[in-house]
């Protein structure tokens, strides 16, 4: 999941929010302001709910984000890069860019989570009782007190042993320690995942069909993401098992085609796509020979007819600094996760004196894959 707006760096991890959190907002803020607030506390104005509404939303995104940043945390203490936060309208994804290298690491990075909402919880659940012996207003009360039960239920949901959710972390890393197999850890914790979402999905359905209650809904679409969290995270585990051991020189193409920055782009098209430049993206070398970026077709289409005879490569490329980078040791399972988040879906490949020597796309590791897979390729 993308993030559509960064709030910058918190404890040095980058945060985003997805435009999506804009519905869970909005649900919330509904259900507080024209259910919950006014049948606990009749008689207070539209405007009073509504505008606690919002803040306890806020407040209970604040709380998702402190749950996911105590996983980035511990994830950086146990040597596992960590690219950033994105809160969504699901909650929150911490976007990890490579594995945990122990069951007990694991087990550390998954239980934090759910013990923070707890924790929260049961900080919110003083807070309240705190306020309620102030004789402060009961409509803030039972604001603090519905933040406290949401995070005490946050933290139980999330403990369930089941992928993609941190209890079925938790339970991967004891299959992982008894077993000493990943491979097959991911697998058992996904099927308990896809397991509970299809229980989750009836549930929900049943709740709508047989009690008319619309409230199911929600529960069916938390199964059914849970269902599809949980089959890709098995996929991805099986891929990890074929491209082990892989280095990113062994699926790169070599000495790639690159463009000066100083072409236009009128000189590029008058060549392309019959002659030398017939791919769909380029690496971009400056005046002096370094690499300075990438360019895509894409970027190029975005130039207008008009001004294409004086725009060059270099004015629309996207800078080095923002494209997905590599060396040609690094491991090709290690890549992975880095190009599907990445722009343009490819990586060039440098080498220790930061000189081009290939360039690597998902099209590339997927041909890989599927002859790997036909020669019977699997090991964790």
């Amino acid at each position: 999941m993308n993030e559509t707006v960064s709030l910058g760096r918190i404890a040095g991890v980058r945060v985003g929010v997805h435009w999506s959190v804009l519905v869970i907002v909005v649900l919330i803020a509904l259900g507080l302001a024209r259910g919950r607030f006014p049948l606990a506390h009749p008689g207070q104005s539209t405007a009073a709910y509504w505008a606690l509404a919002v803040l306890t939303s806020l407040v209970f995104l604040a709380s998702l984000l402190a749950h996911e940043l105590a996983h980035a945390i511990v994830a950086r203490r146990n040597d596992v890069q960590v690219d950033g936060i994105t809160l969504w309208m699901l909650g929150g994804a911490a976007r990890l860019r490579n594995e945990a290298p122990t069951p007990g690491a694991e087990l550390r990075i998954a239980a934090v989570g759910p013990l923070t909402s707890l924790v929260l919880g049961g900080a919110f659940t003083g807070l309240a009782v705190g306020l309620d012996a102030l004789r402060v207003p009961g409509l803030v009360v039972e604001a603090v007190a519905w933040l406290a039960g949401i995070n005490i239920l946050l933290a139980v949901f999330n403990a369930l042993p089941a992928a993609p959710l941190d209890g079925g972390r938790i339970l991967r890393s004891f299959l992982w320690h008894r077993s000493g197999d990943r491979l097959r850890a991911t697998r058992g914790a996904s099927a308990a995942g896809r397991a509970l979402g299809w229980l989750m999905v009836a549930a929900g359905l049943a709740a709508v069909l047989l009690g008319g209650s619309l409230s199911g809904l929600w529960a069916a679409l938390v199964g059914w993401f849970l269902i599809a969290a949980a089959t890709a995270e098995a996929r991805q585990a099986e891929l990890r098992g074929v491209l082990h051991g892989i280095p990113v020189s062994r699926v790169m193409t070599h000495s790639p085609v690159s463009l000066p920055a100083a072409v236009t782009v009128a000189q590029f098209l008058a060549e392309a796509p019959y002659g030398r430049y017939r791919h769909p993206a380029f690496p971009v070398e400056s005046a002096d020979g370094r690499v300075a970026g990438l360019v895509t077709v894409e970027l190029i289409n975005r130039v207008p007819p008009q001004a294409r005879a004086m725009t060059t490569i270099g004015d629309v490329m996207r800078p080095l600094s923002e494209v997905e980078t590599t060396g040609p040791d690094d491991m090709v399972m290690d890549l992975l996760p880095r190009l599907d988040a990445s722009t343009d879906r490819r990586a060039l490949v440098l080498d220790a004196e930061g000189r081009l020597i290939g360039i690597v796309t998902r099209d590339d590791i997927g041909r890989i894959v599927t002859w790997l897979t036909a020669a019977g390729r699997t090991r964790d």
